[in-house]
Formats: structure tokens, sequence, C-alpha cells
């Protein structure tokens, strides 16, 4: 799979191990930043990051900031994107396989490498369901996407 990651400067310590985990399973990484810890506003690295996605370039995106809850905000912004905070494995796939999200968000203030791994694979690996009412849940939010 193509993952897009993104971080700010808070969470540029934490995005290398990600990196380099989401390439040991066996994925393609684009880096589009921070590429070292001095400010950057996390808005500009979720524009880069969805902009992956919905060009097809990237199949899924992964942004690390302190919280993950300002990348998450400023995912959400974008049509056709469905970020997630995930600070647990069970949400971590369950948002994929009910809500079929797109970007997977992770707060390096909360979260330490060896959790950020799990995370990161229980995301990669988890399918969206092909379930009716997962289905049509997420319908009804491309239709609030066309609203936009």
């Amino acid at each position: 799979m193509r993952i897009v990651i993104g971080s700010d400067h808070a969470g540029f310590p934490l995005k290398a191990a990600i990196v380099e985990h989401v390439r040991a399973l066996g994925h393609d990484v684009e880096d589009v930043g921070s590429h070292d810890d001095k400010p950057v506003d996390f808005p500009d690295i979720a524009k880069q990051v969805t902009s992956a996605i919905t060009s097809g370039a990237s199949e899924r995106g992964l942004m690390v900031c302190g919280t993950g809850v300002g990348a998450s905000i400023a995912a959400n912004k974008v049509k056709g994107i469905r970020a997630a905070v995930c600070h647990d494995v069970h949400s971590a796939h369950q948002s994929v396989e009910h809500d079929d999200v797109n970007v997977m968000c992770i707060g390096a203030q909360i979260v330490g490498a060896w959790l950020a791994k799990d995370l990161v694979t229980a995301y990669l690996d988890a399918e969206f369901s092909t379930d009716e009412d997962f289905r049509r849940r997420v319908e009804k939010l491309h239709a609030m996407d066309a609203e936009r």
C-alpha cells in the first residue's frame, strides 16, 4: 500500500520510528515533513498529507503531532478525508473497518514508539467492512461531503 506520512515539530521524533516500521511492513512511504524539529504549522502538513490521498498518490495517511487532535481537525476540513485520532489498537482498526478512515492521527506526547507501531499495524491491516450498515453510514458521510 502507498502511505503518506507527515508530522509537525512535536511529532517529528516519533515519525522516524513510524516511517521505519511502515517500510518494514512492506508499504511504500512518502514523508511530506516535517524534516526537523523546527516549528511548523500542522495545517500545512495536513494539506500535504490529504492532497496525496485525494489525488490518489497515496491510499492512506498517517499524521503525528503533539496530541493528534490538531492534525485530525485539519485533515477533516478536506473533502473526502475521514481522519481519526487513535491511541488504542481497537480504535486504530475499527476506524477503518466501520468508518473507512483514511488518515490516522497519533499524538507523540500521548503514546510512545512501541504503542505507535502497534497502532499503525492495526490501522494498515484493517479493511473497510462489507457490512451493509457500515457501508450505508459511510455513504451518508460522502453525501455530507458533497453538501460542502
